[in-house]
């Protein structure tokens, strides 16, 4: 039943990061709000490589971020960017398809190296904290980016404030 509405969530939500991920235009990959700061085209990136993170969520029962290597492109590269969140949109929707509820509910840890830096915890929470609410996180940040930039931001649910309706 929770994986059943995980798939849910995961599909309306990828039609909103699809929208936040288009409206980000070329002229404004490098701005970042301070010096510690990932610049936008940095940020958008991460967003996209989140979707990548279902295979070794859902795949394995301990993940190590530092042996998986990902082909991302340049952060510099919107379309590239683009084309990285569609790939891994659809591994995360494979992971998620071949995954059965008790899956859900093993222990799974992160670790970079020997270092662990999440775990163990039942898939369930991981799901729900290190790839839904982090993926929500980071849109709201790209949302300010766009914002100072002086771009429109779309409306993931509803109207925004740029469409007069608020």
């Amino acid at each position: 039943m929770l994986l059943k509405s995980f798939r849910a969530e995961f599909e309306q939500e990828l039609e909103g990061t699809r929208k936040l991920l288009q409206s980000v235009p070329v002229k404004d990959l490098g701005y970042k709000p301070s010096a510690i700061s990932w610049s936008m085209g940095e940020l958008a990136q991460h967003i996209a490589t989140i979707y990548y993170w279902y295979v070794g969520v859902m795949g394995r029962d301990i993940y190590d971020l530092e042996a998986d290597v990902m082909e991302r492109g340049s952060p510099a590269d919107i379309d590239a960017t683009l084309q990285l969140l569609e790939k891994n949109a659809q591994l995360a929707r494979e992971a998620l398809e071949s995954a059965k509820e008790e899956d859900i509910q093993r222990p799974w840890t992160m670790k970079m190296g020997e270092k662990t830096v999440l775990g163990p915890l039942p898939r369930a929470v991981v799901m729900r904290s290190f790839l839904f609410n982090h993926l929500y996180h980071h849109r709201g940040e790209l949302i300010v980016y766009l914002r100072a930039t002086g771009n429109k931001v779309p409306g993931l649910y509803g109207p925004t404030y740029e469409d007069g309706e608020m």
